[in-house]
């Protein structure tokens, strides 16, 4: 097997030693041992690979040198948003509920709005999960109706407290105290 001096025998050793990325470090010490003398059969018996991989990491260390042995971007799923469209949406939560939207924006308000605006179909995962990376989270505090006495509140408050209090430990539904056993 051929290999091109990029580096000398005793650079890839220490850049074998050296390097934090597992799997590059396994490619490093690959094209090592042939640029050593050992052939495919030897590489692949000690390393555990196939012969074919062994052969295709050694020929991009040929033609890339050491850049060439590490992971190439564009790996995985494309976004189904594109950078300008996510911003558009966190412009949208920014804006809040608008005329005629209930009072918080739930996910299936988001859903609808990238497949008005964008025409694309979006998981409710999906949306929660964009959500998320954009820095909001989907639990919000329970609202508050606009008609709501906060004086009331308070003294339901109080007065459902000192009856507890009272009564030792009551049961949610009827108020009556709950023996435990």
């Amino acid at each position: 097997m051929t290999v091109v001096e990029h580096h000398s025998v005793d650079e890839l050793q220490e850049l074998f030693r050296r390097e934090k990325d597992a799997r590059v470090s396994k490619r490093i010490w690959m094209v090592w041992q042939a640029r050593t003398g050992l052939t495919e059969p030897q590489i692949t018996a000690s390393i555990g690979m196939a012969r074919r991989t062994v052969q295709d990491w050694v020929q991009r260390y040929n033609e890339e040198g050491l850049a060439g042995l590490r992971d190439r971007a564009g790996r995985g799923r494309k976004p189904i948003l594109s950078p300008e469209e996510q911003q558009a949406i966190a412009q949208r939560l920014e804006a809040g509920p608008q005329e005629g939207d209930v009072c918080s924006l739930r996910g299936l308000d988001f859903q609808k709005f990238v497949e008005d605006q964008f025409g694309k179909l979006m998981s409710l995962s999906a949306v929660y999960d964009l959500l998320h990376d954009l820095g909001y989270e989907w639990l919000v505090p329970r609202s508050k109706h606009r008609k709501s006495d906060p004086e009331a509140i308070a003294a339901f408050k109080k007065s459902s407290r000192r009856t507890r209090e009272d009564s030792g430990r009551a049961s949610r539904r009827t108020g009556r105290r709950v023996l435990s056993r």
